[in-house]
């Protein structure tokens, strides 16, 4: 406990039940991570048309009331308690009432919101999001949509990085790698860019003819092996190379991808005390819920 209270070492996340109200269960979770001083992601569950008004704008200034009220209330717990000005706001269907996201209102809504969390001066989460019911292209556009205003709101915490699938009610490990595989692409493209004398290469552009090559220049043979981002779940050969190992798309290949990686799995070593400690607790708690449920 004396440790849990120097340093910040968890983060949990508290939805707001949306509109305007707070679960008691949620509240006690809140209080006591504040008293700790360990972080707390405060994320109004504000869907436009259904929990809060159908325009993005007034789903935002709702989002921005209910976040800033409980995160006062962890103030008063701590004052200087950890807190992340969470945001969630996206919109539903409106003809069935499903919530929709990677929609260009979620868009609008993680930029605006990274804006306001930086007026407040607090720390931004957001989420990847889709609302596909399968590991399609849906479900990869949408996300596409959902971490790009991410990467570009700054957002701080990115909750439900990987794997999400048909709003939030399932997941797929074949999803999961293919998130990993875009986040890998955002992350390698963010890095600072090159332009020293070797990256501009002047040298080598004068030593290729017009109309030639640089695949044997001596510029390319020191650089080809690390020079590109090398991808998971890509396949970048010709179509007759493609077909002829077996046309697989890149769902497939993602399959494919965490069987691998899951054959290769090796547990990290525990004290068998501490692992012991766990199961315990674990078997305890699971008994405790479900006396608490019937």
């Amino acid at each position: 406990v004396d440790q849990l209270k120097a340093e910040c070492s968890l983060v949990t996340s508290f939805n707001v039940n949306s509109p305007r109200r707070v679960d008691e269960e949620l509240l006690d979770g809140l209080l006591c991570f504040g008293e700790h001083g360990q972080a707390v992601a405060i994320t109004p569950f504000t869907l436009a048309g259904a929990m809060s008004p159908v325009t993005v704008a007034g789903a935002l200034v709702q989002q921005t009331a209910e976040a800033l009220g409980v995160i006062a209330l962890s103030q008063m717990a701590n004052p200087g308690a950890p807190v992340l000005f969470g945001g969630f706001t996206s919109n539903v269907d409106m003809k069935s009432g499903a919530p929709a996201f990677g929609t260009p209102e979620y868009v609008q809504a993680v930029l605006i919101g990274g804006q306001l969390a930086r007026h407040f001066k607090l720390p931004y989460r957001s989420s990847n999001v889709n609302a596909s019911n399968c590991v399609d292209a849906q479900s990869t556009y949408e996300s596409a949509m959902s971490l790009w205003a991410c990467v570009m709101g700054h957002v701080n915490i990115v909750h439900h990085g990987l794997g999400w699938l048909e709003g939030g009610l399932s997941a797929s490990l074949e999803k999961t790698v293919i998130d990993a595989e875009m986040i890998r692409q955002w992350a390698e493209s963010l890095k600072p860019f090159d332009v020293s004398d070797e990256a501009l290469a002047v040298e080598a552009i004068k030593s290729v003819e017009p109309g030639g090559h640089f695949f044997g220049t001596g510029h390319t043979l020191e650089r080809f092996e690390t020079a590109f981002y090398q991808p998971m779940v890509s396949d970048w050969r010709n179509f007759e190379n493609w077909h002829e190992d077996g046309a697989r798309t890149a769902t497939q290949r993602a399959n494919a991808v965490w069987k691998q990686m899951l054959d290769a799995y090796q547990e990290p070593p525990m004290d068998e005390a501490a692992d012991d400690a766990l199961k315990a607790f674990m078997a305890r708690r699971k008994e405790e819920l479900k006396n608490w449920q019937a």
